[in-house]
C-alpha cells in the first residue's frame, strides 16, 4: 500500500486513548491524514499483504497475544501465510497497535510518538 508523501493513513482502535493520540500526533505533522478504525473498514488479503510487505513483519508480530480471542482461538497454533492473513483480515481487533502509512513506508506505532518516525524521510 503506498500513500501520498504528504498524508499519512492509520489503521487504528478508536477505543484505546494511546491509539487516539498517535492521530492526533499524525494530524500535527501533516495536513492529510486518512484514519480508520480497525473492524469498520473492508480490508482485503492484497492490502494486508502490502501492509505487511511494507513493515517487514509476520501477521503474528502484530498481534495483541494478551487478547482473550487470541488466547482462547489462537494461542499454540500455527498457520499457513493465507492463515495469518485470515486472522488479521477477520480479527483486526486483535492489532496490537495503530498501522501508520506514509509514502512507501508503515511503521507498527507501539508509542503514540513513533509517528514521528514517518518523517525523517521527508523532512
Amino acid at each position: 500500500m503506498k500513500t501520498h508523501p504528504r498524508e499519512i493513513l492509520i489503521y487504528y482502535n478508536s477505543t484505546s486513548s494511546a491509539d487516539r493520540k498517535t492521530v492526533a500526533h499524525a494530524q500535527s505533522m501533516v495536513k492529510h491524514v486518512r484514519a480508520y478504525e480497525f473492524g469498520k473498514t473492508p480490508s482485503t488479503g492484497t492490502s494486508w499483504r502490502m501492509i505487511l510487505k511494507s513493515l517487514d513483519l509476520h501477521p503474528k508480530e502484530l498481534m495483541n497475544k494478551a487478547h482473550p480471542y487470541y488466547q482462547s482461538h489462537i494461542r499454540g497454533r500455527e498457520f499457513n501465510a493465507e492463515g495469518w492473513l485470515n486472522v488479521l483480515r477477520y480479527n483486526p481487533e486483535l492489532l496490537k497497535a495503530p498501522i501508520a502509512i506514509r509514502g512507501k513506508r508503515a511503521i507498527l506505532c507501539t508509542n503514540p510518538t513513533d509517528i514521528y518516525r514517518l518523517t525523517e524521510e521527508y523532512a
